[in-house]
């Protein structure tokens, strides 16, 4: 049952086409990677899923519901969460407060918080135990006091998915996440997103890093040139030629 669908979703930018003719749809668990070389159009794609971009034609579905041209916080609010290529996190904030700013999507205040403000301190109290567990969970506890300023840059990239996490998603999109990371950490990561299949959140992430996308993803769909030319399993776009072509320049070369 998907829980994404994209139906003949187009983004021209003047004469150039980004995303051309898309349509697709993503289960709702498993891991989809979508990949593709440089300038293929994987990172507008996302920006047209999550509300950042609005496409020139098409639509998007998620959940049974028309998300087209919806703003961000809009499709947030629905459970679609997305991290980006270029980090975005509080470098201001502690590692735990950036982490409970994703959790506090769900929560609510408002007149009763303020006439009761027990509650309140309760609620807290819940969203920093929560924020916690996924700082253990994505290998970040003894960073916990950190300011996100001083973390390494793989660190962050992992921070930035444990705020994702916090929000609750029934969907994760993932651009890049292991761009950054070490051996260590790309194999936690390749943990993490199994992890997260295993609890019926769906994934679809663009990456660059073939190892890890074999290794944890079901579905892989192919972009060249704002267009889908392959869409199967690890193993049937491996040795599909029209994509080695794509990444290589020759059919007679193989994609590690």
């Amino acid at each position: 049952m998907s829980v994404l669908r994209l139906e003949h979703v187009t983004r021209r930018f003047g004469g150039l086409i980004a995303v051309d003719d898309v349509s697709l749809e993503i289960p709702a668990s498993g891991i989809t990677a979508i990949i593709g070389p440089n300038g293929a159009g994987k990172t507008t794609l996302f920006n047209l899923i999550s509300g950042f971009d609005v496409p020139t034609a098409g639509h998007v579905f998620f959940a049974g519901g028309d998300i087209t041209a919806r703003p961000p916080e809009h499709i947030a609010r629905r459970g679609l969460i997305r991290t980006f290529q270029l980090v975005q996190l509080f470098d201001a904030l502690t590692v735990l407060e950036n982490v409970k700013v994703g959790r506090h999507l769900h929560t609510r205040g408002g007149l009763l918080s303020a006439l009761m403000p027990h509650l309140a301190a309760r609620r807290e109290h819940v969203v920093e135990s929560d924020a916690r567990v996924l700082l253990d969970r994505t290998g970040l506890a003894n960073d916990a006091d950190t300011f996100a300023a001083a973390l390494p840059y793989g660190r962050k990239r992992l921070l930035e998915i444990a705020r994702a996490l916090a929000a609750a998603p029934v969907f994760l999109l993932l651009d890049e996440p292991a761009a950054g990371l070490n051996r260590d950490e790309t194999k936690r990561l390749a943990d993490l997103l199994k992890s997260i299949a295993r609890s019926e959140t769906g994934v679809l992430l663009i990456e660059h890093d073939m190892s890890l996308v074999m290794n944890v993803a079901q579905r892989v769909v192919v972009l060249d040139f704002g267009r889908i030319i392959a869409d199967g399993t690890p193993q049937e776009i491996r040795k599909n030629p029209e994509v080695i072509a794509a990444y290589l320049g020759t059919a007679e070369a193989g994609i590690a």
